[in-house]
């Protein structure tokens, strides 16, 4: 009999799905409950999350037998009126004077008087709270013992000029619900500061202060503008691998990936139940890749995969780095991109795209100015927050970065003008040393004047083997881009083609160009001059926000000691 019910249930399926075409992609299956009990198990959620002005036009008449007499419709996706779609216009807000509204968010304030009560209500889509005005005849004032710090609610009323002088509209409440309780004895951030280590340990809670909102608002707004830049600019995006065998870098500074080590047992397997060989080594054959496999410190080799066969491309994804730095200027995660950019040469060839260091540094000074310029034009009330309370004077800064041209400098160069400085720095200054971060802020920051400085070819024992050998025989066709306040924030470099340089420099760090074999095929089958450049982009909005920490420019921080949230 059950195969029977099967039966007839397939026999039946096309026919449940013919009828009138269905106006939105996502319709509901043919179990969806009746119009009656869809009414009255939505009514909640429409209450709470659907489009926010209350005068929204109901649906045409044809339209709603349709969906009546279906059974099956579901209701049109519209985006709901935030406070900044209110108080972000160039009238800031005059239009909406008289017109109805509804705010769902978190309060932030509550200040009951005799007669009437302020409730500061923020969305997240702005720096900026609604304020609400209640009084004992608003509906559902009933509750007012509920609206505390922290507290979810639904407020509706009529947009007003305000008669305060730190606002000029606010809402003048005819109607609160509370949707979710906090509970003021113990939700921990209250209205007095706190300190950024303090929130560091509640930081599922610290996007709603002021300063952690603006800081995602403004990451955003740069994730945004370096995918805009880079797809204006004809750039395909490329997922790199997370998971990898190779180290990018060669500095082993890895996270292993493996399963030998099981979670079945408390704390993870014994020593002695990891599989070995004979000499007592890791047996990684045993292992679930067969090999030693890593979390990624970068997209770049397998972006320069995709650059030798679609020109121009460019990665943005979560890297990883083993490195014990417990600085404000490291993380264990980090997000990063990386552009492998070809571009035509001055060669008569237009089969083959080419970049060499000049290309690389071109494109990364009209990233970086691309970027700044757009959150200074579209993150105008959080640049003045981080200009007031976080760094002041950072949007002079920035606008340094946007309008000023960029000094180019040889690594020799910057030697000499550090030594010329007779300036006493904590670290040595010698050529063919890495140039410090202090090294860097100087040379941007005083010997500069504040403007942005690109440093070229460094000693290649200090940099990384894909790095294409200059002709002396001591440097390589690398760059970094240094800004004040942070230092380097880009590193590039125009990438080395030639397949037997690229093997000799292999052989000369001893790493096992066995591990490489697919990255040389590249320099094997139809090779191509071609550069690109790094960006870490915690660094990035840090340069952008002025927070003093890296830290506090990620939603979770990794760093050594800790895996919390």
């Amino acid at each position: 009999m059950a195969a029977a019910a099967a039966t007839r249930l397939l026999r039946l399926a096309p026919r449940r799905l013919q009828g009138p075409p269905r106006a939105c992609p996502f319709a509901a299956l043919p179990l969806h409950p009746t119009p009656a009990r869809l009414a009255a198990t939505t009514s909640r959620w429409r209450r709470f999350c659907a489009a926010t002005q209350a005068s929204a036009p109901p649906p045409p008449p044809a339209a709603a037998a349709a969906a009546a007499a279906s059974g099956e419709a579901v209701g049109e996706f519209r985006r709901r009126t935030r406070v900044a779609d209110v108080k972000g216009g160039e009238d800031e807000g005059a239009a909406w004077v008289g017109k109805q509204l509804a705010v769902r968010g978190w309060v932030r304030t509550c200040r009951a008087q005799r007669t009437v009560t302020f409730v500061e209500v923020n969305d997240g889509s702005c720096l900026s709270n609604m304020q609400c005005v209640l009084t004992p005849d608003t509906e559902g004032y009933d509750q007012i013992d509920s609206i505390t710090t922290g507290a979810s609610v639904l407020v509706e009323g009529v947009i007003a000029s305000s008669q305060g002088g730190k606002q000029k509209l606010e809402l003048k409440v005819s109607k609160i619900s509370v949707i979710g309780e906090s509970d003021p004895t113990s939700f921990p951030i209250q209205k007095k500061r706190a300190s950024r280590e303090f929130l560091r340990t509640v930081a599922h809670l610290r996007p709603r202060t002021n300063t952690f909102g603006a800081v995602a608002r403004v990451r955003n707004a740069l994730a945004y503008a370096t995918h805009k830049f880079f797809q204006d600019n004809g750039f395909v995006w490329v997922a790199s691998p997370i998971i990898t065998a190779s180290d990018c870098e060669g500095a082993g500074e890895q996270f292993y990936v493996t399963t030998l080590i099981s979670n079945s047992a408390e704390g993870g397997s014994l020593v002695k139940d990891i599989p070995s060989t004979k000499d007592g080594r890791v047996d990684w054959s045993q292992d679930f890749f067969c090999k030693p496999a890593f979390l990624t410190v970068s997209g770049q080799l397998n972006g320069e995969t995709y650059a030798t066969a679609l020109s121009d491309v460019y990665t943005f994804g979560p890297t990883f780095r083993a490195e014990n730095s417990n600085t404000s200027r490291h993380l264990a995660e980090f997000w990063v991109f990386f552009l492998l950019v070809c571009v035509p040469g001055k060669m008569i060839e237009p089969e083959l795209a080419f970049a060499d260091l000049n290309d690389d540094m071109a494109c990364a000074s009209s990233y970086l100015q691309y970027v700044v310029k757009y959150v200074l034009e579209n993150c105008k009330e959080d640049m003045d927050f981080f200009n007031t309370w976080i760094e002041k004077g950072i949007i002079d800064r920035l606008n340094d970065v946007v309008e000023k041209n960029f000094v180019h400098l040889s690594y020799s160069d910057a030697i000499e003008l550090l030594v010329g400085s007779k300036k006493k720095f904590e670290f040595p200054v010698k050529w063919g040393l890495d140039l410090q971060s202090e090294h860097e802020r100087y040379i941007t920051e005083v010997a500069f004047g504040g403007r942005p400085v690109i440093i070229r070819d460094y000693p290649k024992e200090i940099k990384a083997f894909y790095m294409r050998e200059n002709d002396d025989g001591k440097t390589v066709a690398a760059m970094d881009l240094l800004v004040p306040r942070v230092g380097e924030l880009i590193g590039g470099s125009q990438r080395e083609e030639r397949l037997d340089y690229l093997e000799a420099r292999l052989d000369e760090l001893n790493l096992n160009k066995d591990s490489y074999w697919w990255y040389l095929d590249l320099r094997r089958y139809g090779s191509v001059p071609h550069a690109g450049f790094g960006l870490g982009f915690e660094r990035l909005v840090q340069f952008a926000t002025g927070m003093d920490n890296i830290r506090d420019t990620i939603p979770f921080p990794r760093v050594p000691g800790s895996a919390e949230f």
